[in-house]
């Protein structure tokens, strides 16, 4: 049977039109009537042609044949975004949450997770390149595709992507022939490093002579002014992608040349021979870094990996270089587990000789019968969340008791010229923990040392002396907005007998400490030499905290009979804006115990008290990189009762100051 398509209309509508003119509706019993009753036979059923076309005609016309005020049936709406808008009130179906599997993993987002227009790449480089026009065509690409000139940039550019500072690998058709295999970076910087620094301390006067006639004291003049200029050239060869794991090799060579002039008021500072001025320009060229760093292995799939270094490299034995923080000639194994929450180092140095102007290594000279083995091992999250614990043993052997040397200004450093001036062999065994994270609110940074062995002649008896003694020192700080206020705190301990076969007086194989204001500081700054107890000796060390009472910290032997320090400080950081930031530090100074000091001097008392250190700094990096930064510092001892005791100044002045003005330049 045909139904014509003008009737269709006709015969939908009569069940509406007699309903809505008041005849009755078909009763809920007769619409549910047994079928046997109320189907039509199969013989009378429509061909299944005619009825999807009045489906399809039905669905065309509903909206003609629903009642005015009838809800139109719900349509699918496209889900899409059209030019960057969305439809109001949709909110597509999101993949189903992620769950954890394994403690400290989640399982990878369900592909339906990910942006659909995005193409991994095999690694990070090749895109820029490939983007990058020859030169012949650049100006003609640049004029059709103008953003481009954005991505490409002169292979001296130090700001984007370059071979020269390892960006790229170094392209297979300039590689030379002996690297082997794809992947080699090779990176070169340049970092200029100025120093302009006026100061004024304790200066002694010459012996036999003075810059001024009549003027002959045991102190003389107290202002002197440095100028240091250090340049550090850089090179690093490397094989591996390195964005994820440790490179496979590393050949690594850093060069430093200084040049620096010092000139000070009195004779026999800067020279030992009186005759000499009372100022000096010198310059020398250092090896601070020369090794190679061979990946032994990976231990995991999150590369945990086992490493060692040989040759002249960096160490620092705790988080602020307190025990050792230098660049010496060693071997190291190293490296971590357990997704990198465990690290280990196991190191042996032998150290170099320094020169004596600019501290730089010496690599013509013979090494020192000195050595330091060194274990540590550092566990995040342990002894509290978020705070990485460090435990640290080091043994330090020193076997320069027959040894003579002279420094490059003709000073003997080795013996020092203190006690019986004799030479000392000693063994130190150095045991310590460290922390740094935060507890709450506040950061955290400790140290804690002990130093036991056994010193083979003692600088007052000539005798063996065990060595017992005590370091600990810690940093709190609370972060407030662009604000961070510190409080620091540090004791070591001093040699309250010098003449019991004991020495308790606290001294590391080369500090270095980044603490209390660094550098800023005055007294970590400046060299306070020990006029009238003892030649050529300090009780503290430029860039050294300690009161140590040794020739050098770069060529002197560690000194275990001294007075040891106490210091308690607060200061304050302010990032004023991204590319401007001031410090400021007070701190307090104490010798722990003057009994090695009156005995030196010959004196019944000598109050602890070292006075306070004042200082502050502003640093600023027009950039907002470490390319370019300029710091200018200021700092004052305001001496107090123990130092005045000990030390004066031709005109009298009771406060000394320092201001340092350093420019660094990196390429």
């Amino acid at each position: 049977m045909a139904v014509s398509p003008i009737a269709l209309p006709l015969l939908l509508a009569q069940p509406m039109a007699g309903a809505m003119a008041g005849e009755p509706a078909m009763a809920e019993e007769e619409a549910q009537a047994p079928a046997d009753a109320s189907e039509p036979a199969a013989d009378d059923a429509p061909p299944p042609e005619v009825t999807d076309e009045i489906e399809a005609l039905t669905r065309d016309l509903r909206p003609i044949m629903e009642p005015p005020g009838t809800d139109p049936a719900p349509q699918d709406v496209d889900a899409g975004v059209i030019e960057g808008r969305r439809r109001p009130g949709y909110n597509e179906e999101l993949p189903g949450q992620l769950a954890q599997d394994n403690p400290g993993a989640l399982r990878a987002p369900v592909p339906e997770a990910f942006p659909t227009d995005e193409i991994p790449l095999p690694d990070r480089w090749r895109i820029m390149t490939t983007l990058c026009p020859a030169k012949d065509a650049a100006a003609a690409t640049y004029h059709i595709f103008p953003n481009l000139q954005h991505v490409c940039h002169s292979k001296l550019d130090p700001f984007h992507q370059n071979v020269l500072k390892g960006d790229l690998p170094i392209p297979a058709d300039k590689r030379p022939g002996f690297l082997k295999g794809d992947d080699w970076f090779f990176s070169a910087s340049v970092i200029s490093d100025t120093v302009l620094e006026p100061r004024t301390f304790p200066i002694p006067v010459g012996v036999q002579t003075t810059e001024r006639p009549h003027s002959i004291d045991v102190f003389g003049k107290d202002a002197s002014f440095v100028f240091s200029q250090t340049v550090i050239a850089n090179l690093a060869l490397t094989k591996g992608n390195t964005a994820f794991k440790p490179p496979n090799v590393e050949y690594r060579v850093a060069l430093a040349f200084n040049v620096n002039h010092v000139n000070v008021p009195e004779r026999r500072v800067l020279f030992v021979e009186p005759s000499k001025p009372s100022h000096r320009t010198d310059h020398f060229l250092g090896v601070q870094e020369a090794f190679f760093d061979y990946h032994i292995r990976n231990t995991s799939d999150r590369y945990d990996f086992d490493s060692f270094r040989i040759g002249v490299q960096p160490f620092q034995a705790d988080f602020r270089g307190f025990l050792f923080n230098d660049n010496q000639l060693g071997i190291r194994f190293f490296g971590n587990r357990d997704n990198n929450r465990f690290q280990y180092n196991l190191a042996a140095f032998w150290r170099l000789e320094k020169d004596t102007n600019s501290g730089l290594n010496s690599v013509v000279q013979s090494p020192r019968d000195d050595f330091l083995f060194i274990a540590n091992a550092y566990r995040q999250d342990f002894l509290i969340p978020a705070l990485t614990s460090q435990f640290t043993v080091a043994y330090n052997r020193n076997r320069e008791g027959d040894d003579i040397h002279i420094d490059d200004n003709g000073f003997p450093v080795r013996p020092a010229l203190i006690g019986n001036l004799r030479g000392r062999d000693y063994d130190v065994v150095y045991l310590g923990y460290n922390a740094d994270g935060r507890v709450g609110r506040i950061n955290l940074t400790a140290s804690a040392y002990a130093a036991l062995g056994e010193d083979r002649n003692s600088i007052f008896t000539g005798e063996k002396a065990d060595i017992r003694a005590f370091f600990g020192a810690a940093e709190l700080s609370y972060d407030r907005d662009w604000m961070r206020f510190r409080l620091s705190g540090l004791y070591a301990s001093g040699d309250g007998d010098p003449y019991d076969n004991k020495e308790t007086g606290f001294d590391a194989v080369f500090e270095n400490p980044v603490f209390a204001g660094a550098d800023t500081s005055y007294w970590i700054r400046q060299t306070i030499p020990f006029a009238g107890g003892g030649r050529v000796i300090s009780v503290s060390g430029r860039n050294g905290i300690l009161n140590s009472l040794r020739s050098s910290k770069e060529e002197g032997q560690s000194n275990f009979n001294n007075p040891g320090t106490i210091l308690l400080g607060a200061g304050a950081d302010f990032d004023l804006t991204p590319e401007l930031r001031l410090s400021t530090n007070a701190n307090h100074l104490w010798f722990e115990n003057t009994a090695t000091l009156q005995v030196l001097r010959n004196e019944g008392s000598i109050p602890k008290t070292i006075g306070w250190d004042l200082s502050a700094a502003a640093i600023w990096r027009p950039k907002a990189t470490q390319n370019i930064v300029f710091r200018l510092s200021g700092a004052a001892l305001v001496s107090g009762k123990g130092f005045r005791d000990l030390f004066d100044n031709l005109a009298g002045h009771r406060n000394y100051y320092s201001v340092l003005g350093n420019v660094i330049l990196t390429y």
